[in-house]
């Protein structure tokens, strides 16, 4: 059963437009040259099947970043595991360092994984990388401490990050692919902006099962082996998520694509041919687009890492905070933002994804030295509101990303473009963020470094959003129009004639 259904069945017709359609531009008006569109020709989603594409892909994305909390919330707790002769602060930088090695491995992971997506489908590969993410976690809990094999502890440790990293490299940008192509134009913010929802809950997930442990097992037994069991929970966590990520089909947009150039292959346009022959000519054909999803990725990366995976290290070694306290007082702060997160989804739906993401720029501006200052108070109530300002504008900033950035690119090329920009952008400045800013503060004694550091990212991601085309309530490029019901597709048509 496809995802999409259509009035009569039309193949040459549909595979012609989107031939011509396949440029990386919003076009307002038709373009009187094109063949119109005719009812035939639109996609009506199937909402029982994008109920479950966009199941299937929540639960991937909650598991890479239930792994990034864990991972974060335990980084004071590991440190004397596999590096027990080092002083505390080289254990952190280990710990953190080892955090950002999974950063690196993931462009490799984008790039090989957006191209197979590009090649053999989606599905296939959004199934594989999940696969890969949750086995290379389960191991860390199985691995041997530096009292077991000394020095080989560490570096196995680094080695299974990265493998995660690689695996993760194919996941988002394939997530936010596959949803973007499944929901309808009007409200394809409000639907991707699910995936973003449910990365932090995973990652609240993650930090509600380190604290529960902290609380139960204490420091000493946290030390000795209770670290290990939130990494061993990602294997049957990860089980039951490939489960439901095969039970979903094919991105309809793409397999549209697909039987489109099987078609009239003599007719493929310049983008088809760039991605048939690799990254490089997809990266030299769209280089423009991908410099640009680039710049916005790291500026909205830079919040939400500085929120998420740093603030539980720099309650505990800068403020003083135990770790079981660094912990919880993010918890409520992530679980809030996660669920406001579709609203300002459905807002870059209404009123666009320019204006809510420069909403999300403007605020880091504003608000990171108030909110470094007010944690610097060291009071309960005054600690969660500066976590509260830095929330905000990731809760306006990342989200929109999910629905803005798979807009600048070509169908034929979507995967692979977005597995180059995303992954490139977070090894280089977003994953990096909590060991940067640590570096900073341990260079400069000035605990205000981190809100320097987020002020400056935004304040080139503000210029970048001037840059960015408009998508919202448009189709995607190289993609027919997808609505919701067929009298929105009979409205569509009619309208496309008026303006003629």
């Amino acid at each position: 059963m496809s995802m999409h259904r259509s009035l009569t069945s039309s193949p040459a017709g549909e595979s012609s437009a989107l031939a011509r359609s396949a440029a990386p531009k919003h076009a307002d008006k038709p373009n009187p040259l094109r063949r119109l569109l005719k009812v035939s020709d639109i996609n009506i989603v199937n909402r029982p099947m994008l109920k479950k594409a966009l199941g299937g892909t929540i639960v991937g994305n909650t598991m890479e970043w239930y792994d990034v909390g864990v991972f974060g919330y335990l980084i004071t707790t590991m440190g004397p595991v596999f590096l027990p002769e080092a002083d505390k602060s080289v254990q952190t930088l280990f710990l953190l360092g080892t955090f950002a090695a999974t950063f690196v491995a993931r462009p490799l992971g984008g790039v090989v994984f957006g191209w197979l997506g590009d090649k053999v489908g989606r599905q296939k590969v959004l199934a594989a990388t999940l696969m890969l993410m949750a086995a290379s976690t389960f191991v860390v809990g199985l691995l041997p401490g530096y009292a077991q094999i000394g020095i080989w502890s560490a570096a196995l440790l680094v080695v299974l990050k990265l493998i995660q990293g690689f695996s993760t490299g194919g996941e988002y940008a394939g997530a936010t692919t596959f949803v973007c192509e499944y929901a309808p134009d009007k409200r394809r913010g409000f639907f991707a902006s699910f995936l973003d929802m449910g990365s932090y809950l995973g990652f609240a997930l993650g930090a509600a099962v380190v604290s529960v442990l902290q609380l139960t097992l204490g420091q000493g037994a946290m030390e000795e082996w209770g670290w290990r069991l939130p990494f061993l929970i990602a294997g049957p966590l990860g089980a039951i998520a490939v489960y439901f990520r095969n039970k979903i089909e094919e991105s309809p947009q793409f397999q549209a694509t697909l039987d489109a150039q099987a078609a009239v292959t003599a007719d493929a346009s310049a983008t088809d041919n760039a991605v048939a022959k690799g990254p490089l000519a997809t990266l030299k054909a769209y280089w423009r687009h991908i410099v640009l999803a680039m710049i916005l990725a790291a500026a909205a990366n830079t919040v939400g890492y500085a929120l998420t995976s740093y603030m539980p290290t720099y309650l505990t070694d800068s403020k003083g905070y135990d770790a079981v306290h660094g912990t919880l007082l993010t918890i409520p702060v992530l679980v809030v933002m996660s669920l406001c997160i579709p609203l300002t989804g459905k807002l870059s739906d209404r009123i666009g994804r320019r204006p809510v993401l420069w909403i999300g720029a403007g605020s880091t501006i504003l608000f990171a030295v108030p909110a470094f200052l007010l944690i610097g108070l060291g009071d309960t109530w005054s600690t969660l509101g500066g976590l509260a300002l830095v929330a905000f504008p990731v809760t306006f900033y990342v989200a929109n990303l999910a629905s803005a950035l798979p807009a600048l690119f070509p169908t034929a090329g979507r995967y692979s473009c977005m597995g180059i920009a995303y992954n490139f952008s977070v090894a280089i400045f977003g994953g990096t963020t909590p060991f940067i800013v640590q570096g900073l503060i341990n260079a400069t004694r000035d605990d205000m470094a981190p809100a320097y550091h987020l002020i400056g990212t935004s304040v080139i991601g503000a210029i970048a959003i001037y840059f960015l085309p408009e998508s919202a309530r448009r189709a995607l490029p190289g993609s027919m129009p997808s609505v919701d019901t067929i009298d929105e597709a009979r409205e569509l048509v009619a309208a496309q004639k008026e303006t003629l």
